[in-house]
């Protein structure tokens, strides 16, 4: 399977075959930058969602969850803006998502309970309706942006680029592909990270074998990023299946279907981290050696949200006392003496071996912290488990930009 994912490419790129998507800008936005996007497709489609597990729920999140279900349901699409979270709107905000849906589902010729909603932007202010309904409105108007590319960065906050990914993979009965978009930059953790994400494919599959397939493929991308420790309100990852190229998921291919929904979700959740608000690098953290994987990830947890960690690392400071800090209260039995830590892709600086300090050559260390990504390997000595975990640094700049987000 191949991944496309770089910006320079977000102009060519398509959602799976079967989806049509446009964008407009509807006024939530105070640039007036395009903030409102709609993905569908013509008939109803397998649709399956991971959101956030904050107990702080947004109402689209609220309405997705009902909608969906347990095992997925069948829709035909997803209007979502930018702008405003509906977040923390009461009674109120429930009914204006659900207007959303039913003014979407209008326009696209869907019942109301066959669309989806997205919402990102400040928590505690309602929806302007007004100008959801005028953006709606002017979806199939000519100067509406019918490019997937288009979506992408009509739901993008703080991001600096839009995120794009896609891939394909050949199953028994076909190649199918796999395609989708991601925003996040701030508010970034496990547990849902802080993003919205929409995936598509063109593979015939039921919606229940579409949400185990998204659970695993979350768990092995979306659940292993974090920029800030903030779990968000509104975190919501959609797939969705057109079923368009006739090839059907039978249980022999869930293995290889599931493989493709990873990778392009691993590539997003990367590049969500990567965008980190302020960020200058993606870090990548390898915890190998652990017990168990649940004890690898908690470790990772602890040390890609740790502040003197990224600081450092921001820095080009090879301060690996705050790596060994961080994994030492991250709740796992942690024996110090068995520990072992690299710097690099290929280990190419070791600083700590079994618990000792290893001379290595600081100027090269320094330069190791400077990669995009920059590669930390921390071995516990204590079984064969590991997990691959992905950050940012921290500069300066987060504080700026979330010092005086509303102001």
């Amino acid at each position: 399977m191949s991944v496309l994912c770089t910006e320079q490419v977000i102009d060519r790129f398509e959602l799976a075959p079967g989806f049509h998507a446009s964008a407009v800008a509807c006024g939530l936005r105070k640039s007036g930058a395009p903030d409102l996007a709609c993905v569908w497709t013509d008939a109803p489609c397998a649709a399956a969602g991971v959101f956030t597990t904050n107990r702080v729920q947004a109402a689209p999140v609220r309405v997705d969850r009902e909608r969906l279900g347990a095992d997925g349901a069948f829709v035909r699409g997803v209007i979502a803006n930018a702008g405003c979270a509906n977040a923390v709107t009461g009674a109120r905000g429930l009914a204006d998502a659900r207007t959303t849906a039913r003014l979407a589902a209008a326009a696209i010729g869907a019942d109301e309970r066959e669309l989806l909603v997205l919402s990102t932007g400040v928590i505690g202010v309602a929806l302007d309706m007004a100008c959801i309904e005028r953006g709606i409105g002017a979806l199939h108007a000519p100067g509406a942006g019918r490019r997937a590319g288009d979506a992408a960065r009509a739901i993008t906050t703080t991001d600096t680029v839009a995120k794009v990914a896609a891939g394909a993979v050949t199953l028994a009965g076909g190649m199918v592909q796999v395609a989708g978009f991601a925003k996040g930059a701030g508010m970034i953790h496990p547990r849902m990270a802080t993003m919205l994400a929409i995936v598509t494919t063109d593979a015939r599959i039921e919606p229940a074998r579409l949400t185990r397939a998204l659970r695993a493929a979350a768990d092995a991308s979306f659940h292993r990023i974090s920029v800030d420790g903030d779990t968000s309100t509104n975190d919501t990852v959609l797939a969705l299946a057109s079923g368009a190229s006739g090839v059907a998921v039978g249980d022999a291919d869930d293995a290889a279907f599931g493989a493709a929904l990873a990778d392009v979700c691993t590539s997003l959740a990367r590049q969500v981290a990567r965008d980190g608000e302020g960020a200058t690098r993606l870090v990548e953290l390898r915890v190998t050696g652990a017990a168990d994987v649940a004890s690898a990830r908690r470790v990772g947890d602890t040390v890609t949200t740790s502040p003197l960690v990224k600081t450092a690392i921001h820095g080009n400071d090879p301060n690996w006392g705050r790596i060994l800090a961080a994994a030492g209260r991250s709740g796992v039995a942690v024996d110090p003496d068995l520990v072992r830590l690299w710097f690099g892709a290929d280990d190419d600086v070791q600083l700590l071996d079994r618990g000792m300090p290893v001379a290595f050559d600081r100027v090269r260390a320094s330069a190791l912290l400077a990669h995009d990504p920059a590669v930390i390997r921390l071995d516990l000595g204590q079984g064969d488990a590991g997990a691959v975990l992905w950050t940012c640094d921290l500069s300066a700049d987060y504080v700026r930009i979330n010092a005086d987000y509303t102001t």
